[in-house]
Parts: C-alpha cells; structure tokens; sequence
C-alpha cells in the first residue's frame, strides 16, 4: 500500500537546504546520536499519547501518565513515526535487523542469544569508513549467550565498546580500573538485578548516559556516531530512589482487555501470566530515561552540538504491561509489536509531523545512512523514509507496509503478518488467518477477515506478504499451513 498519512502538528516554515547533506561533506558532517530503550509501551510516552483516544492512552486508569517532556520535546522538533514495528517483537532479532537494515532470517539472530552472522555490516561499520567516531553504550544482545559479557570482540564497526556488555538488565554498575562491571551480586560473587543501593550516578541509566556524555565530550572534533542502549524498562520492575515512589500513589487498573473472553483468540493472543508486573515501578524507569534524555539534550546544547545532531529515540519492542491478559512480547499485537520511533534534525527534517507509514526497525539503517549523506554499495532489505522526513510531498511514493514475524529458526516460525497504517493481516501455524483493522477495532479483539468489503484489503496485503516471503527468502511461508492458508486468501 502506498497512501501515506501524513500530520502536520506544528505549521512553521520549513527551509530546506538548497544543497544536500553529501553536498556539505567537506564542511562539517551531522553527529548521530541514538537513545535505544528495551521494552518500552509507546503508551507511556506523552507524545504518543497525544495522538490517541483518552481510552487508549490511558489503558491503566483514566489520566494515569507519565509526564516525558524531554522525549516530547525530540517529537516536537522531528518526526515521529506512529507506526513503527519490531520485524520481529523481541531483543535480539530487532536489535540485529536495526543496526544492519537486514530481516532477521539473513542476520542469524531469528531469536534471542544466538550470535549475529560474522559478514553482518552495521550503519556504524558504513559511518567509521566516513570518518566517523563510532561507539556503543549498554546492551547489544547479539553475541550468543554471553553475560553480561563487557566489550564483545565482535564490534560491528562500533569502535568504542568498552561500555558495552552482551546481555542483561543489570540495575548497578561501576566503573573498576580493570574496565566496567556489575555492581550488584550475590554471596557467590556472581551479578543480579537487585538495585543494592543504586544512586543517580550506578544506577543503569544513569551510569550509561554519564558514560556516553564523556564519550561525546572526547570525540566532538569529529562528526560521531554513538548508540545508548539502555536496558530498562525491561524487568525486573525496580528502579533507583526518587523514581521508586513516585507514582506509588497511582490506582492503576488492569486494560480492558485483560478479560477478554477466552473463545474465539488466536493462539499468538491467549492468555499468559502476568507475574511481576510493577506499574509505579515501570512509570518510574521511563522518568528517569526521560530525565537522562532530558540531560543529553542540555549537554549537546551546552557543548554547541545540537543543532548538528541527528537524535535519535527509539526501542527494540514493546511491553503489553497487562493489555490481552499478557506480559512482556513476542506477539502481533500493539503493544508488543509497535516501539517508539522518533527523529530529531531541525536544521534538515520537518518539525512537528507525525508519519502514520508502517515501518520497521529493518528501515532505520537505510533512512539514517541516508539523512546523513552516507552513500555506500551495502545491499540492505529496509526502505529509506528519509524523503518523508524532509519533504511531505512525497507521501504518495512512500511505502505503508512493515512485515513482522515470530521468533523461530528456519520453518519453525509460529506467525508472521503485513502490517499497514491501519490492517495487519495475521498468518499463524495455529490459526486460521486473521485480519485486524486498528480503526474499527483498536483492542484487536476482531478477526475481519470475512467482514464484506474487505476482500480487496485481504489480497493486497496477501500478495504483499507473497511478494516480500520470495524476494527476501523468508522460509516461515514455507510452513504448509500458512502457504496453504495464503494461497486460500489470493485464490
């Protein structure tokens, strides 16, 4: 599907360089800087709030919010992407395909603690061949098995990896004249996830943000490109004082969906535990990420460098936090699925606009590369929306399509679906296919696959999925119950 929809929130002049940003390649290139969050509801966030019904941004209670101006603030002066979904809603299959712009059944990551194939190129790898100081900070998770496991050999072109660590959600960490380390273990020695005093300078997000501030002040005579990958507000549900009781007084309550009827759901929406499930304790990790957003907005402008940084907000999947009866992700549904995604160049892209386009964490690579001036020969599955970003007129040659899948290896996937600004159609080892239409239904409780007027809808979305299963070799339609069933739906 083509149509994109396009909103303009903030009516300003916008002046668009009469020259590219190649163009300007001898003169002073775009810094880029990424803040990656793990496991974050976009409900959380006030400016995704603001572009949904009071019953869909308030899920746990009417008016129960997290205030975020910082990350607004990004939104306000970017883009942001409504639709933007993990190509497959868990840590290291989105992880892999964001930094690479390649689906995950071509990176070796089809699932989480496997290793990323050796050949992968990154965005980072492209970027240190142009000059650029490339470093990463936090969690990578997509070296094996390794925990946390601190500067995998393997950098991907991620220069600087002193401060990364493979896996883990790590709540303390120190700095040790042996290199960095978890602060927090047990009687054996041995690292947990238990805040053991955690203080605004170890506690994870805090210690990161610090560490990627000293590692800007020491590269910004030279355009860099650093990536904060922090590891909440994935669980364990627990955050350092004064987050930690902040929003205790909240009577959050569980979605409406939560007791959904149990006939009649697919088996990617059935019900699951929800155990350990801590609102006032995730509320309070996305307030300290939005204050430590908030810090990195006020150092970049301090040292001179905002307004020649790319910045930009984004997550490897979504957090259901109770919606369908469900915790965690792993499924189609929204809140799993769909992450934030946010732009910031003033000086380049549009200020205020919403992008309803379906995207993927498979297109960052090829937009970013892309906004930068950085043409390279890397042969990439995304689609670069950077067009879209800086000039509204393009809307109808720009793609409203994202394709999703399971996590699995070879032919074993459970689901995989095409998604647009409003339908997904659903393919499932389990099921009988499945289409959600996000207007009519925005609790995806109704299958309207054979709703009249639909068909039309169905066999696009049905060829979408065909074209893009051979062009990208995707073996999950190989599985005989879900080719049969989308040879059912196009014939």
């Amino acid at each position: 599907m083509k149509k994109l929809h396009l909103i303009i929130l903030l009516i300003i002049p916008v002046l668009l360089f009469g020259c590219s940003i190649t163009d300007q390649e001898s003169n002073q290139k775009p810094n880029l800087l990424i803040i990656h969050t793990d496991e974050h509801n976009f409900r959380t966030l006030g400016c995704y709030r603001d572009l949904l019904s009071n019953a869909q941004a308030f899920v746990w209670g009417e008016g129960l919010k997290v205030e975020t101006p910082n990350i607004d603030w990004l939104a306000q002066n970017g883009v942001l992407f409504s639709k933007c979904y993990a190509t497959t809603p868990v840590c290291g299959p989105s992880r892999g395909s964001f930094v690479t712009g390649i689906y995950p059944q071509h990176t070796g990551v089809t699932k989480n603690d496997v290793p990323m194939h050796d050949e992968m190129i990154t965005f980072a790898e492209i970027l240190q061949g142009k000059g650029y100081f490339t470093g990463y900070i936090g969690k990578w998770h997509l070296d094996g098995e390794g925990k946390p496991q601190w500067e995998p050999e393997r950098n991907f072109g991620f220069k600087d990896n002193r401060y990364m660590y493979n896996r883990g959600h790590w709540k303390k960490l120190e700095d040790t004249p042996d290199g960095p380390r978890v602060a927090s273990v047990n009687e054996n020695g041995a690292p947990n996830y238990y805040l053991n005093g955690a203080d605004e300078q170890s506690f994870t997000t805090d210690f990161l943000t610090n560490r990627a501030m000293e590692m800007i002040s020491e590269n910004k005579d030279a355009p860099f490109c650093i990536m904060l990958s922090i590891p909440d507000p994935h669980g364990p549900d627990r955050v350092r004082p004064p987050y930690d009781e902040m929003y205790t007084d909240l009577s959050f309550t569980a979605p409406s969906t939560y007791d959904k009827p149990d006939a009649g759901v697919p088996s990617w929406a059935q019900k699951s535990n929800n155990a350990g499930i801590n609102q006032a304790q995730y509320f309070g990790m996305i307030k300290c990420i939005d204050d430590n957003v908030g810090r990195l907005i006020d150092f970049l402008r301090t040292e001179g460098l905002l307004d020649n940084t790319i910045v930009v907000f984004t997550s490897d999947h979504g957090d259901l936090r109770g919606e369908h009866h469900r915790h965690n992700k792993g499924v189609p549904l929204e809140a799993s699925a769909k992450i934030p995604f946010i732009i910031s160049f003033p000086q380049k892209i549009v200020k205020g606009a919403v992008v309803e386009n379906a995207i993927s964490t498979v297109d960052f690579a090829p937009t970013i590369l892309e906004l930068l001036g950085a043409k390279h020969s890397v042969k990439m599955h995304g689609t670069d929306y950077s067009k879209v970003t800086t000039d509204p007129g393009t809307r109808d040659e720009t793609a409203d399509i994202a394709f999703v899948r399971s996590t699995g290896t070879d032919s074993d996937g459970t689901w995989i679906g095409a998604f647009t600004s409003r339908y997904k159609l659903i393919l499932s080892t389990e099921d009988d296919p499945w289409l959600l239409d996000l207007e009519q239904d925005p609790d995806e409780l109704i299958n309207y696959i054979h709703e009249p007027g639909n068909e039309a809808v169905v066999k696009e979305l049905g060829t979408e999925l065909q074209e893009y299963a051979v062009q990208f070799q995707d073996p999950y339609l190989q599985n005989n119950k879900m080719s049969n069933d989308l040879d059912g739906l196009l014939n």
